[in-house]
């Protein structure tokens, strides 16, 4: 994914593929004076490369490009400057054929077109958009832009010209999207006179539906709109609690009703609402007490020596010199590798085939959970057949380093004080553990694991996205045997 055109100005190429209206937003903008979260970091690819990506022939690509609106132009409730422009953009893009291609998204459940995960993410946008979030100082990004929370909320008028017309789509994914984005731009003003119009369908469509980011938004916008939502509030919380009464007896094997409890919860539909920004701690996480971020830091972890020359033996530490070096960006991926990538997309970058894979077998489909690269000293984990995890060898794997501190092959106390220190002064919230002990920092999308070398243990990072926070759930049984 690395960007070989000029940074900050789009592939002349990539962009005359685009829809007009879009081309001509993506080449009337200068990039190059809008950051988003990661402009400059390396492999990063800038807003017009993830705006091309979209529409890429391939899917993995166009997989990758959706993540990336997500990771790098709305993160924690905030917009960039390039968020408002980019926004414009995808908009134009709605009503090409190629957004009827369908694929599994990162941040869903189940399969939908792309032209539903592009309105979902601009229902995102203007749920931002909407509230007064950037006001609040913050330690590690400063505080937020009053100008570009401006500029997402001046969007919204050309925002809701072009999503209005998929308010009645036939497909009902892409319906609902732009349904959901659409009661979130009429938060302006300047919309207020169209209320009458889409409240109807907001609590005919919205207010049922499987999603329960879905059902909120209807929700709160009837009610902000001086409509009846007493039976929608009672339906709401009278699920909900139906919900944890079948799974607290699906989870008990001494209860009477176990199996029904389970055959309900089988026929149930999945709930499809976009999983929480990241560095929300997930429920029942909780995070142990925390040392004052006025005690003095603690000196930065130092990798473990290799083991002794001419040693072959199983509990082999590889040696500082026989390590690759690799950098990670939060959320978008580690050395050559990238979140979404395709098994055969991560062989090919890293020049070698998986020594292991590892599948579950479901009737006739078959899912990979896991792939190991002995040479390269990972282990890529999948979900959906797109990479979502990269647990690093602690023996045998790359360094990764963090403010050029090593995360690889260290004693596991002396990177978890660390870490912990600096997450404390930066973002106290984003820290939890795993209920096996395994500290997870959610800022930085990392989980540091131990792994056995002989008869010492050394860290084993994983780099995680969002949704493999909770490691207990995420995480495969053969990674947790993995000692």
């Amino acid at each position: 994914m690395t960007n070989e055109t000029t940074p900050g100005r789009p592939d002349d190429a990539a962009a005359a593929t685009l829809p007009p209206a879009a081309h001509a937003a993506l080449t009337g903008t200068a990039w190059e004076a809008l950051p988003h979260l990661c402009t400059g970091r390396h492999n990063v690819p800038d807003t017009p490369d993830i705006l091309t990506a979209v529409l890429a022939p391939d899917p993995a690509r166009r997989v990758r490009a959706v993540g990336n609106l997500y990771r790098l132009l709305l993160d924690r409730e905030r917009v960039f400057p390039a968020t408002a422009p980019a926004a414009l953009v995808v908009a134009a893009l709605l009503g090409d054929p190629r957004t009827l291609a369908e694929d599994r998204w990162e941040r869903r459940a189940g399969r939908r077109p792309l032209r539903a995960e592009l309105l979902n993410w601009l229902a995102s946008f203007a749920d931002i958009a909407r509230q007064d979030v950037q006001g609040v100082p913050d330690v590690q990004h400063g505080v937020g832009a009053a100008r570009d929370l401006a500029a997402a909320r001046a969007a919204r008028p050309a925002l809701h010209t072009r999503i209005a017309a998929f308010c009645e789509d036939d497909h009902p994914q892409v319906r609902e999207a732009a349904l959901a984005a659409t009661a979130l731009l009429l938060a302006d003003p300047a919309l207020a006179s169209s209320v009458p119009r889409y409240a109807p369908a907001v609590r005919a469509v919205l207010a049922v539906s499987v999603d329960s980011y879905h059902r909120r938004i209807a929700r709160e916008r009837l009610a902000a709109w001086n409509e009846d939502t007493t039976g929608l509030v009672a339906a709401e919380e009278e699920h909900s609690a139906a919900l944890d009464r079948a799974r607290a007896l699906a989870d008990n094997p001494f209860e009477e009703g176990q199996e029904r409890a389970i055959r309900w919860l089988a026929r149930q539909p999945e709930d499809t609402a976009a999983l929480e920004p990241p560095g929300r701690r997930p429920e029942g996480c909780t995070a142990p007490a925390q040392p004052s971020p006025q005690e003095p830091a603690p000196e930065p972890p130092v990798a473990a020596p290799g083991s002794e020359p001419g040693y072959r033996g199983p509990g082999r530490v590889a040696g500082e010199e026989e390590r690759a070096e690799w950098t990670f960006t939060p959320y978008i991926g580690v050395g050559p590798l990238h979140f979404g990538m395709t098994a055969e997309e991560i062989a090919a970058a890293l020049g070698e085939q998986p020594a292991v894979s590892s599948y579950t077998h479901d009737g006739e489909d078959r899912r990979l959970d896991f792939a190991d690269f002995t040479t390269s000293g990972i282990r890529a984990l999948f979900k959906g057949d797109r990479l979502g995890c990269v647990a690093v060898n602690a023996l045998t794997g790359p360094q990764v380093r963090l403010d050029a501190a090593p995360l690889t092959g260290c004693a596991p106390s002396q990177v978890e004080d660390w870490l912990v220190h600096r997450t404390v002064t930066r973002r106290p919230d984003s820290l939890t553990y795993s209920p096996a002990g395994d500290p997870v920092f959610a800022d930085l999308g990392l989980a540091i694991r131990a792994q056995r070398a002989g008869d010492v243990v050394l860290t084993r990072p994983l780099f995680l996205l969002h949704d493999w926070l909770d490691l207990w759930h995420a995480l495969p049984g053969d990674e947790w045997n993995h000692f």
